[in-house]
This record gives C-alpha cells, structure tokens and sequence, in this order.
C-alpha cells in the first residue's frame, strides 16, 4: 500500500518543481484562472504540450518558492513575479512565442450559464423574439420590465433588453429567465493578465503590437523630441535640419533688409528685385516638363497597335471556295 505524502512532503515537491520550471524557462504568462474547471484546465494542458507548462497553487506557496529561488540563485529578477500573484491565478511556463502562446489559451473558453450572485463579466442583452415559452411563463418577463406579446401560443420579447450590466451580480430572477431561454451569457477560460519575460514584466496588450505600430509610436516620439528641442533651442540629430533652415531664413531675412549679402541670398535678391523673372522660371519648369512628356506619348503611339485587315472569309467569300 503506497504511503501517503503528507502536507509537508508536498510543499517540496511543489517548490522542487516550480524552482526547477523558474531555472528552465525564462517566459512566464500569469493567467487568471476564475470559474475555470478542472477538466477545461486539462485540455488547456494538451493543447500547450510541448513547449508549455501550465502550473497552478496557492499563492502563499508560489510566493514563498519564488523567494527562495531567488535567494538561493541571487535572481532578483523573479521577485518581479511576487506582486502578480493575487487572486485565483495560474503561471504557464513557456519557450514558445508569448503571442503564439496567449492566442491558444484563448481559445479554450467554455460557455456558463448565469449563476445567482456571480459578478456580470459583461453586459447581457436578451434578443427580441420568439421564446418559445407558453403565456404562462409572462411574470418572468414581467418582473423583469421587458415588453412581450403573445404570438401563436407563445411568448415573444418584443425589443432587445440589457438584463444584466458589466459588474454587477446576478440575481436569481435573472439566472430563471435565462435557464428557461437557453442562454449562457458567459464564457470562462484561462485570461492572461501579465507577461514576464527575462525580468521585465508588460501588460498582454503589447503582444498585439505590430511593426508599423512600433514605427508609429517611434514616429511620434521622434516629433515630440524635435518639437521639444526646437522650443528649449537645444541640438538634438531631429531637431538639426529645422534649426539650419531656420537659422537660414533668419539670416536671409537680415540680408534682404541690409546691404549685407553671401551667395544664397543673391538669387533671392535678384527675384525680389525683378518679380518677372518668376513668371520666366515658373515657364522654363513647365517646357521643360512638357518636353519630357512628349517623347512619352510619342513612344505610346508608337506602340498602338495597327487595326488588323479584315480576311476575306469575313467579307463573306474566300479564295480557295
């Protein structure tokens, strides 16, 4: 008969095992685990196998093994773990893409019905329609507030009616009706809630970023720093070519108001001086890009194909009837 492991002997298995998971992988998705059961829980394993383990515990004996892992290898960095875990939660170890990785476990969300005092996830909207409930069945409904009528033998809602709000609790007229018309409002699985990677730890939201996100976000930085430079005049590598232009249209504006001048504001002069030779320059750009248009259009006649001549047998007769 085997022996029975006792509380004791359990706790160091536990810490053996979640120290030897925290040596091995440096990934670590911190996933809510609420109304989650324990054959949905099973599933999510199998569909993880292979390069993901799915670990769950109470939080005091996770907490207390992440600190003496961390004391026993000097890695400060899993300390960082130590304030996520709160709440019904789970870790899953990884050495996958984190994105690949939180996609999956989505999926295994199973379908719950509305049980009386659980905290609305979302808000719950019944649709209008046929119920299929007898004319008996209307005090539900009528406690409820939502319109119906009696249409063919049955219970109709008339228009769509948010019966329950986002946060608050279910009560038990609610889960009747709701059991009485088939809906499971609610959908529970695994839901990731922060990402631990080598020491720095990051909200699931940035997984979804994409590259042009990242190059728009930088692209917003990088105007932020020019804009900031420009008003404090401080050089930064954005911020250089605006001060040299600026400081180009500062000087050239003292070179127009004085006899003072350097070669690039000559020309400048020479226009301001005789406003026709705008009009001149203005022409020469636009013979010049005519003329680059015309062998264009030339070279596309060229290539319009000649009309084929018509046979004879389209006249109606050939040469060799």
């Amino acid at each position: 008969m085997a022996v029975k492991p006792s509380k004791a002997d359990k706790k160091i298995a536990y810490d053996a095992k979640l120290c030897q998971l925290l040596d091995e992988y440096t990934q670590i998705l911190i996933a809510a685990a609420d109304n989650v059961g324990s054959n949905q829980l099973q599933n999510i394993r199998k569909g993880l196998r292979g390069d993901s383990i799915v670990l769950m515990g109470k939080n005091t004996m996770m907490k207390r093994s992440v600190r003496m892992h961390a004391e026993k290898t000097g890695n400060q960095a899993f300390l960082n773990l130590i304030p996520l875990l709160q709440g019904n939660v789970g870790l899953i170890f990884t050495k996958g893409d984190l994105k690949e990785v939180s996609e999956e476990v989505a999926k295994y969300k199973v379908g719950a019905p509305a049980r009386v005092g659980l905290v609305a996830p979302i808000d719950v909207v019944v649709p209008p329609g046929n119920t299929g409930l007898d004319p008996s069945q209307t005090s539900f409904f009528q406690v409820l507030n939502i319109p119906t009528k009696i249409n063919k033998g049955t219970v109709e809602i008339i228009t769509p009616v948010e019966l329950i709000k986002k946060g608050e609790k279910v009560g038990s007229s609610e889960a009747a009706l709701l059991a009485k018309l088939g809906i499971r409002p609610f959908s529970y699985g695994l839901i990731v809630l922060s990402v631990y990677d080598n020491g720095s730890v990051f909200s699931p939201e940035v997984l979804d970023l994409t590259e042009d996100d990242l190059i728009e976000k930088f692209a917003t930085g990088v105007s932020m720093v020019t804009a900031l430079s420009l008003a404090i005049s401080y050089p930064t590598l954005s911020a250089a070519p605006h001060m040299f232009i600026n400081a180009y249209k500062n000087v050239l504006a003292v070179a127009i108001t004085t006899e003072y001048s350097f070669p690039q504001a000559d020309k400048v002069k020479e226009y301001l001086a005789d406003p026709s030779k705008f009009a001149v320059a203005v022409a020469a750009t636009t013979v010049a890009s005519d003329a680059g248009a015309a062998p264009a259009s030339a070279a596309a006649e060229e290539k319009k194909p000649e009309p084929e001549e018509e046979s004879d047998d389209d006249m109606g007769f050939s040469l060799f009837d």
